[in-house]
Parts: structure tokens; C-alpha cells; sequence
């Protein structure tokens, strides 16, 4: 189960077992994310970290990683200041990342820009993101999340809230909880549901998971409310956008028939669809799930590096 040198690209491409590994040693670097322990694993290791598209939490839980385990980070952000601006394609790009690092972290707007990236990298690539496509170390974080609250992942309902088109975080996790054993409702307007292609992935793993429009339900049912934003840069047009923003909102009057246990997650950042009064009650999870980034990034960091097996 070696991963060193491995790219991290598409969450199928991680067996279970490999998952639940990833998930245990996140879980021992817990008290170095929080400060609390200090380690020199990536002692003289540099990340490279590519960010072609904005982000707040991914970029800087991979960098507070790095830094956290002794590396060190030379950080890309958006196009101005680098040559891609001359022209220069992405694939020369990361050929010069790869000179001045030992792993690569790259986000992007287009879909299977990361798995383009690694073909023309040796050193390990990890998809921080690639427009409507996967972000399978946001999945990691978020299974790693359920696991630790709930104490497992098979045999719970998930309710997949909001723009499951266009959301690459769904996208991953769906697929991800599908082999994991647990049942899905995604909830959604029909013009944002779930994409057929991702259907027929379930399918195939045999994926327990209802199509419903209905939030009512999906809160009643589920043991985690996992709820997106409308993307709004990644429709094709205004019009399309404007037919289902604002569809649903988690409100504490919404909340009233959910379970005791339930914990609502989100990938942030979230606009108007949780009302900041949720943020108080025990069912808030996200920003709990949004400090989990950094040890399970650690985790596949020095997993990919060889340091850890």
C-alpha cells in the first residue's frame, strides 16, 4: 500500500483500504495540526503550491501542512506574475515547479488540468481542485470528518444539499461514500441534480442514493447534512443561475425535525444557504471540518513524500 511518488488526481483512484489508511494517519497528525506537537518529517522538502483559481481553506491548510511538518512552500497564485501570462502552457509550468519542488499541488479552472499536469511531472501531483471536475483531497477531509464524529462511515445517510452539477466536491464524495457503504438523497432542483455521467458511476458501484427536490426530507433522514453553494461563476449564463439561486437555506426553524446526532458539513465558503444562527447549535460541523484539511493533508503529504507508509 506504497504511495510514495503517487498522484493524488481522482478519489476512485484510492482503494478502500488505502482511504481508511489515509484517514488513520490524519487522525495521528491531529495534535501537530493543532500546535500542539511539533515534528521535522518534511524537514528540507519544498511543496509547490499552484493556484490558478481562488481559495481560501485548500491553499492555505496544504501550506499550514507543509509548514506544520518542517517543509517549506513556494506558493503561485492566479495568473498575473507568472508566465502563463506570456503564454506559457500549463505543461512547462509544472516541468519548472518540478525543478524547484518535491510535490506538487495544483488547482485549476479547467477540469483534468491536474491529470494533464501529472503526465508531464515526475514528482507527485495532488488535485487541489479542477473546475467542475474532482477534489478528492476535499473528500478525504470530509470522510475523515464523518468518520471522527459519527465513528463511521457505512450504513449512514448522507443528504447532498444543493449544486450537485457543478459541485467537484460532491462529485468525489458521492463516488467516495458509494464504496464506503453509506446511502445518499441528493437534494437539488432538477437543472442542478446530480450529473448523469456521476449517476452512472453509482450505479455501477451499486450506490444506494434517491433523486429528491425535497430539503424537508433530506434534513429528517440524514445523519450528515452536507450543503453546497450555487455557483454562480460556473454557469454558462446568468439566466440559467438566476432560476435556482437561493433554492434552499438551513435555518434553525428547518432543523427542528432533524435528528439529535446530525452534523450538517459544508466545503465553504457558504453565501446565504446557512443561516449564521446555525452556526451555534451542535449540528455546525464545517468549521470543525475545515481545520480537519490540515492533518489529512499532512497525511497524504508525507504518504505521497515516502516518509510515511
Amino acid at each position: 500500500m506504497s504511495f510514495k511518488g503517487r498522484d493524488i488526481i481522482r478519489i476512485e483512484e484510492l482503494k478502500e483500504e488505502e482511504i481508511y489508511r489515509i484517514l488513520d494517519v490524519a487522525e495521528k497528525m491531529v495534535p501537530v495540526a493543532r500546535g500542539e506537537e511539533t515534528t521535522d518529517l518534511l524537514y528540507g522538502k519544498v511543496l509547490a503550491s499552484l493556484f490558478f483559481e481562488p481559495s481560501t481553506r485548500t491553499r492555505l491548510s496544504f501550506e499550514s501542512a507543509m509548514h506544520r511538518l518542517g517543509g517549506s512552500v513556494l506558493t503561485i497564485s492566479g495568473r498575473e506574475g507568472t508566465s502563463l501570462k506570456k503564454g506559457e502552457t500549463l505543461a512547462d509550468t509544472v516541468r519548472m515547479a518540478e525543478a524547484y519542488a518535491d510535490v506538487i499541488v495544483l488547482r485549476h479552472p479547467n477540469e483534468g488540468a491536474a491529470a494533464l499536469a501529472a503526465q508531464f511531472c515526475s514528482k507527485p501531483v495532488i488535485n487541489g481542485g479542477d473546475g467542475s471536475g474532482q477534489h478528492p483531497t476535499q473528500t478525504l477531509l470530509d470522510l475523515f470528518t464523518i468518520k471522527s464524529e459519527l465513528g463511521a462511515i457505512k450504513g449512514k445517510t448522507v443528504a447532498l444539499v444543493g449544486d450537485l452539477r457543478y459541485g467537484r466536491t460532491v462529485h468525489s464524495l458521492s463516488l467516495a461514500l458509494a464504496r464506503l457503504g453509506a446511502r445518499m438523497i441528493m437534494v437539488a432542483p432538477e437543472l442542478i441534480q446530480m450529473p448523469t455521467y456521476i449517476l452512472d458511476e453509482l450505479n455501477s458501484l451499486g450506490a444506494k442514493y434517491e433523486l429528491t427536490e425535497d430539503l424537508g426530507r433530506g434534513i429528517e433522514e440524514a445523519d450528515v447534512l452536507y450543503v453546497t453553494r450555487i455557483q454562480r461563476e460556473r454557469f454558462p449564463d446568468e439566466e440559467e443561475y438566476m432560476k435556482v439561486a437561493g433554492s434552499y437555506r438551513v435555518t434553525l426553524e428547518s432543523l427542528k425535525n432533524a435528528k439529535e446526532g446530525m452534523i450538517i458539513l459544508h466545503p465553504l465558503p457558504r453565501v446565504d444557504e446557512i443561516a449564521p444562527e446555525v452556526d451555534s447549535t451542535p449540528h455546525a460541523k464545517y468549521f470543525v471540518q475545515a481545520f480537519n484539511g490540515v492533518p489529512v493533508r499532512m497525511a497524504i503529504l508525507t504518504m505521497v513524500l515516502g516518509v510515511i507508509e
